[in-house]
C-alpha cells in the first residue's frame, strides 16, 4: 500500500470482503516520542484488515495519544474514520515542526542515522536542560503539541464513549504514585501529562495534582486492561527495545540505553507478575477462580530501533515519520499472518523469553 498523502483523504479503495472475522482484544501502546509513528502504522493496518474489536486501550506518553485519536475515531465514525484521524494528527506534528530547530542536519542525512544525533540544535537543548529547567527557561509553559491535540480529537466525544474503553497514564510527581486518567478523565491537559517530559515542559497541574510523564511508571499499564476489561488478549505495541547489539561506551550511547531501560522497566514488572500467575493457574490453582489467565501478544522491531538513538525520538522530519509508518504496517501485517490464529486460544508471546 502507499504510504498516505501528506494532507486530504487518504486514497480510497474498493470495498473488500473481510477474510477474518473480528475478535475482541486490548491494545497496550507504548510511549517514545516520534517512535510512536510505528504505532500509527501498526493501528492503520490493523484497522484496514477490520478484523479485531478493541476493547481497551492502555497508552502512554505517544501511546496515549495514539490511544485517544483511535478512540476518538472509532466512536466517530468506525475503523476509516480512526485511520483518517491517525493520518491527520501526525500529519499535523510534522507541520507544526517544520521550523523546529529539532530536525536532521545534514551529516544526519548523509550516515542516514534517522535521527538528528548531528543537530547542534539538540546538543544545545540537552545541554541547556542540564543547566536551567523549564520554569527558568520558558515561564509560560507553551507546549505545542496543546493545538495539534485540540484539533485532531473531541474530548466530548471520549467522555460519552462506551465502545472502547481508555485508560491514559501519567506519574504523579509529588507521590511517586501512577494515575490512570479513563475516558471521563481524558483531556488535553491528561494527555499532555502522560507526555510531559521533566527536562523540557512544567509538570502539568491537573486538581491539585502535579504529573510528569507516565513512562516513568507505566509503560504502558497492563493491570488497567487487566481488571477492567473482558477480553484475556493484550496486544502490546513495543518500541522501546528490550536489547541492543553492542555494549554502550560513548556518554550518550550510555544514557539512551539508561532512558530505555528506565521506560522498559514497569512492563518488565507487570510481565513478570503475569508469568508467575500464569504458573499458579496451570498448576491447577486460580483461587476460586478470581486469577485470570491472560494471553500476551505483542509487535515490535527491535532490530530497527535498536539501530535508533534516544536523539531520533525528536525527529518529526515527515519522510523519518513516514519510514516508521511504513515499517509499522508491515510489522503488523507479519502479526497478521503469523498470530492471528492465535488470539482468543494462546498467548503468541513467551513472556519468560522476551521480558524475564
Amino acid at each position: 500500500m502507499p504510504l498516505p498523502p501528506k494532507s486530504g483523504k487518504l486514497p480510497s479503495r474498493p470495498a473488500t470482503r473481510r477474510t477474518r472475522r473480528r475478535k475482541p482484544i486490548n491494545l497496550a501502546l507504548q510511549g517514545g516520542g516520534t517512535h510512536g509513528a510505528f504505532t500509527w502504522g501498526v493501528l492503520d493496518r490493523l484497522l484496514e484488515e477490520d478484523c479485531f474489536e478493541f476493547e481497551g486501550i492502555s497508552g502512554t506518553s505517544a501511546g496515549a495519544m495514539n490511544a485517544a485519536v483511535l478512540a476518538d475515531g472509532l466512536s466517530q465514525g468506525g475503523p476509516g474514520r480512526a485511520r483518517q484521524a491517525l493520518h491527520d494528527f501526525w500529519h499535523r506534528v510534522a507541520e507544526a515542526a517544520r521550523f523546529s530547530p529539532f530536525r536532521p542536519s545534514l551529516l544526519d542525512h548523509w550516515f542516514k542515522l534517522g535521527g538528528i544525533d548531528y543537530s547542534p540544535s539538540y546538543h544545545l537543548m540537552e545541554l541547556s536542560s542540564r543547566i536551567a529547567s523549564p520554569y527558568q527557561t520558558g515561564p509560560k509553559n507553551h507546549n505545542p503539541l496543546r493545538k495539534i491535540l485540540e484539533r485532531s480529537l473531541d474530548c466530548d466525544t471520549l467522555h460519552r464513549c462506551t465502545s472502547v474503553k481508555l485508560f491514559v497514564c501519567a506519574t504523579d510527581v509529588l507521590s511517586g504514585k501512577i494515575k490512570i486518567f479513563g475516558n471521563r478523565e481524558v483531556t488535553i491537559d491528561a494527555l499532555l501529562a502522560s507526555a510531559c517530559l521533566p527536562h523540557l515542559f512544567q509538570a502539568v497541574k491537573i486538581g491539585k495534582r502535579y504529573y510528569w510523564d507516565g513512562g516513568f511508571i507505566g509503560n504502558p499499564p497492563i493491570y488497567p486492561l487487566i481488571y477492567n476489561c473482558d477480553s484475556r488478549d493484550v496486544l502490546i505495541v513495543q518500541i522501546n527495545p528490550m536489547n541492543i547489539p553492542s555494549l554502550p561506551k560513548s556518554p550518550q550511547a550510555i544514557l539512551d540505553r539508561v532512558n530505555t531501560l528506565s521506560f522498559n522497566s514497569s512492563l518488565v514488572r507487570e510481565m513478570r507478575a503475569i508469568a508467575f500467575v500464569t504458573r499458579l493457574i496451570e498448576s491447577g490453582f486460580d483461587d476460586g477462580g478470581r486469577l485470570k489467565r491472560m494471553l500476551i501478544h505483542t509487535i515490535d522491531a527491535e532490530t530497527q530501533f535498536a539501530k535508533l538513538g534516544a536523539a531520533s525520538k525528536y525527529n518529526v522530519d515527515w519522510e523519518f515519520l513516514q519510514g516508521l509508518f511504513k515499517l509499522g504496517r508491515q510489522q503488523a501485517g507479519r502479526f497478521l499472518r503469523q498470530h492471528y490464529d492465535s488470539v482468543g486460544r494462546a498467548s503468541s508471546t513467551d513472556i519468560v523469553e522476551k521480558f524475564l
